[in-house]
């Protein structure tokens, strides 16, 4: 089963200005004005000139329910101010979703000779840019020195395109990042916006290192034992990094979330424990910060899978002669961290309040780790392919923070500024 984002929490009733300029994947953005209204945004759009022989205006109407605004619209002798600043003074966020290379250059510029461009430099708060174009117009050194320009502003986001195949039948970088990546994204930046007043860039320069999922060990070409992680937790917290400026290094069994929102990362799919324990080993002595989310399997054959269905009257008998138990990887890792390397583990528990904190202390004794977070799997509507999870976050010297249920991409947020906090009080 697949698990859908919902960011209602963060979206419901915010005002979103979608900017949308001349390129093929403006045809993309209905998709995304459809979602922020299911999830009862305020929604107005913006189309450059070029932009409107690509999207139908009277659509994005429709579906925002509101006017969409083009560049005849900027002057009109029956309002008080310039549409550019009413409209700048109504949104919450503006998402530049396709951002063309010409328009792209006009904002790094200070250039405001159109609608879209004048209200973006009338705009004080954040701005989430998305391009899309051809491969050689994204690597064009002058669009790279504009993407930068417009990257370093405190109050931008920015969403680089992904690899892939073009409209142009090119494959390379420039195709838009995913509607779910930007709707994420436009979560994030509320979410981030609300608690510190602007999208923190905090971990720019920084490594992690994110594990998340199940592990899957094969016991014959048709069964398998594993678990119901569903890597949810793990996808939040890589995406919360990347959008802090981390490099992230993302190794995950299988998801029940898209895939699409995986996008942006350093992915690594594994799928045995010991995949997991290989790709880490290669990894982590790399990495500032390491994140053991994934739900390592207690259990394995002991040779590996049998190549040939065991009949079932033979099954009971080999699980007992042939299994063993999964090494601890965290606990090996911790063993051989580097230095100023901070490592959080996630423990699985469940029982009382008693039984929860007891099990987290004894765990983060065990294994070392500079964090742990103890979740409880026992709880309705948290924790296991839920979008809400809550614990225990408890320290290396037994301190003990309690985590009320909250959205997971809320609860990584505040994962990574615990961790921040300790690396720079530390180190």
């Amino acid at each position: 089963m697949r698990v859908k984002g919902n960011f209602s929490n963060q979206i419901s009733g915010k005002k979103i200005l979608l900017g949308i300029c001349g390129s093929i994947a403006a045809v993309k953005v209905p998709t995304l004005v459809s979602q922020l209204i299911k999830e009862q945004a305020e929604v107005k759009c913006v189309l450059t000139k070029n932009a409107s022989k690509l999207v139908s205006p009277i659509s994005l109407a429709s579906l925002s329910r509101n006017k969409c605004y083009q560049d005849k619209d900027e002057w009109n002798e029956t309002e008080s101010k310039p549409l550019h600043i009413s409209l700048a003074e109504w949104a919450e966020i503006i998402v530049i979703a396709p951002l063309s290379a010409s328009c792209l250059g006009r904002i790094a510029n200070g250039i405001g000779d159109d609608l879209l461009s004048s209200l973006i430099l009338a705009f004080e708060k954040p701005v989430i840019f998305v391009p899309a174009m051809n491969t050689g117009m994204w690597r064009n050194e002058m669009v790279q020195e504009n993407w930068q320009r417009v990257s370093s502003q405190k109050n931008s986001i920015s969403l680089p395109p992904s690899f892939g195949l073009l409209a142009c039948d090119r494959i390379g970088e420039g195709k838009l990042a995913d509607p779910k990546i930007i709707h994420l994204a436009i979560a994030n930046t509320l979410l981030n916006s609300q608690k510190y007043g602007f999208q923190k860039k905090d971990l720019k320069g920084l490594r992690l290192l994110i594990s998340a999922g199940p592990t899957l060990e094969a016991i014959d070409p048709i069964r398998a034992i594993t678990n119901r992680s569903s890597g949810i937790m793990g996808i939040f917290l890589a995406q919360a990094a990347r959008f802090r400026g981390a490099h992230v290094d993302f190794v995950h069994g299988p998801l029940q979330m898209e895939e699409e929102f995986c996008e942006g990362l350093s992915n690594h799919e594994i799928e045995t424990a010991e995949e997991l324990q290989d790709k880490l080993k290669q990894l982590h002595l790399q990495s500032d910060i390491l994140i053991m989310a994934a739900a390592v399997g207690d259990l394995r054959r002991r040779h590996g899978k049998s190549s040939i269905k065991i009949s079932k009257d033979s099954l009971l008998n080999s699980f007992m002669k042939d299994l063993e138990e999964v090494p601890d990887l965290l606990e090996s890792l911790v063993s051989n961290k580097t230095k100023n390397q901070i490592i959080l583990g996630f423990a699985a528990v469940s029982g009382n309040e008693g039984q929860i904190k007891q099990a987290g202390l004894k765990k983060i004794k065990d294994k070392g780790c500079d964090l742990l977070f103890a979740n409880p799997i026992d709880r309705d509507g948290q924790g296991v392919a839920s979008i809400e999870n809550g614990g225990y976050l408890i320290s290396k010297d037994g301190r003990l923070i309690e985590v009320p249920k909250i959205q997971k991409l809320e609860l990584a947020h505040h994962l990574l500024d615990v961790i921040q906090e300790l690396k720079t009080n530390i180190y």
